[in-house]
């Protein structure tokens, strides 16, 4: 299914660098990375920070898991070992998503084409006029017809926009009260992975597209486990104990790897957030492994900074990261809740 979307983000081959004066024994993200001093304290807390706001548990006195959260645990562990492990709770891809792509691989630009395709969706209407008014910010003249909402967009910013429609994890908000309370803000931090993953893969040997996508599909397992959830919960004993959100998260992985693997993302992809549960040194990881780690952890620190949970001007918050993740955090910092888009295509 990938094939047709990596092909969009085919960028030019880095440059290679002239010849070092001396031999080196690390390369030079492997020396600067911040997640080589990132201690394991620091992601526990800031993980246990960002569960306890996601399921509004942080006056939830209980530590290990509750005999209803264990046997939540217990019904996801059965959907991982199922068939179809998961993916059949996810939406597929809308049928105009592909042929909008076919056209942007092209190198024309044909505008009227895109145009009519797109009025077919009113999903894609919608993100594209607010995406394109977001980016010309003129409130006096606003942007109201598909047909500006491309010239303002360009081609990439297309791009991108209609590749996060066609693989946002979008399921019934219906299905129960933590789908409707996490669902968004799970959605909402994988965009800001994605974005940070992209802006910290510049310069990097790694394909910016599986970056990019490494993130925006990281919470796709934790997406499926709200509706067993919902299903399973009696909403009169509080979920989200530190011991239960230790379990979901890591059977969110390997939801996530086997709906990607149906998906047919890339091996690297995959790989990459199988690592985020292994008891190694971040050093350690694949290249995109190390970037996915750190992009999930500013992501969450970002979003943690936005409701108040932590202080980002605080030098102990900030311990262990290099110059580069402190300015990718800033850079997060001026994106606004849904204006994440056009930050992701700066140079």
């Amino acid at each position: 299914m990938l094939n047709w979307v990596r092909r969009l983000f085919a960028a030019p081959p880095a440059p290679v660098p002239a010849p070092a004066p001396a031999p080196v024994t690390e390369s030079p993200r492997q020396a600067s990375f911040a997640d080589d001093w990132v201690t394991p304290m620091q992601r526990d807390q800031l993980d246990f920070m960002f569960s306890s706001w996601l399921f509004e548990t942080e006056h939830h006195a209980e530590v290990f898991a509750s005999p209803a959260e264990k046997a939540i645990l217990a019904e996801l562990d059965a959907v991982v070992r199922s068939q179809e492990a998961g993916a059949h709770l996810l939406r597929r891809l809308p049928g105009v998503i592909p042929q909008l792509l076919q056209s942007l691989r092209s190198g024309e630009f044909a505008g009227p084409e895109l145009a009519r395709k797109i009025a077919g969706d009113l999903v894609l209407v919608t993100e594209v006029l607010r995406l394109a008014n977001s980016v010309a910010n003129s409130p006096g003249n606003p942007v109201t017809s598909v047909e500006h909402a491309i010239l303002v967009l360009g081609q990439d910013g297309l791009r991108r926009l209609i590749t996060s429609v066609a693989f946002k994890p979008i399921i019934d908000l219906r299905s129960g009260g933590f789908t409707r309370m996490l669902a968004p803000r799970l959605w909402d931090q994988s965009e800001r992975c994605a974005l940070a993953n992209r802006l910290l893969a510049e310069g990097e040997a790694v394909d910016p597209l599986d970056a990019f996508l490494a993130g925006l599909i990281s919470n796709v397992g934790l997406t499926v486990s709200l509706r067993v959830i919902d299903r399973m919960s009696d909403q009169r004993h509080p979920i989200g104990s530190p011991t239960f959100c230790n379990g979901l998260a890591s059977i969110g992985r390997d939801l996530a790897v086997a709906i990607g693997r149906d998906w047919h993302f890339p091996p690297a992809i995959l790989a990459a957030i199988h690592e985020q549960g292994e008891s190694k040194p971040a050093s350690a990881l694949s290249p995109l492994g190390r970037i996915l780690f750190m992009g999930d952890y500013l992501s969450k620190m970002d979003i943690l900074a936005r409701h108040g949970r932590v202080d980002t001007g605080d030098r102990h918050v900030l311990a262990g990261l290099a110059p580069q993740e402190i300015d990718c955090l800033h850079r997060l910092a001026e994106v606004g809740e849904r204006e994440w888009l056009p930050a992701a295509g700066r140079q």
